[in-house]
């Protein structure tokens, strides 16, 4: 069997990181200019308001979460899991599963109350391990697009 870990990112996983997390914002119909990845690496790197995750399997980097905190109103701080991705031929393996248990325990760790995150409600394939290891508790999330 193969080892998976998952482990904060460091400056050897920055190319792959970069492939993964285009290959993220291409499943949502993104195409992101270079200067976007640049200012993600920096906030991550600096690990103050964003946070990312690596998994990687042999340690090869195969999959990636992006989270932070924010104050609630009802409760202590919570967890928003904002990217989650693995690579197509490393699904089906636990790599998403470990992600998540990964940012679950980081916010822990750090007294939040929970850890959320959304999806499409298409994207039937995540959407599967999602209801295994969360609640769907019914909301609809609305966005307005600022220009």
């Amino acid at each position: 069997m193969s080892a998976l870990t998952v482990d904060r990112l460091t400056a050897a996983d920055r190319e792959t990181w970069q492939w993964l997390f285009a290959g993220y914002n291409e499943f949502y119909g993104r195409t992101m200019p270079a200067e976007f990845f640049d200012r993600c690496w920096a906030e991550f790197s600096a690990a103050e308001r964003m946070h990312a995750l690596g998994a990687k399997v042999d340690g090869s980097l195969v999959g990636i979460a992006h989270f932070l905190t924010h104050a609630s109103t009802t409760s202590a701080d919570v967890c928003y899991l904002q990217d989650l991705f693995t690579a197509p031929d490393a699904r089906g393996r636990g790599v998403a599963r470990a992600l998540i248990a990964a940012v679950t325990d980081w916010a822990t760790a750090n007294d939040c109350s929970r850890v959320y995150w959304a999806t499409q409600e298409s994207n039937t394939a995540a959407r599967r391990l999602y209801d295994q290891v969360a609640e769907n508790r019914g909301f609809i999330l609305y966005s307005i697009q600022l220009p």
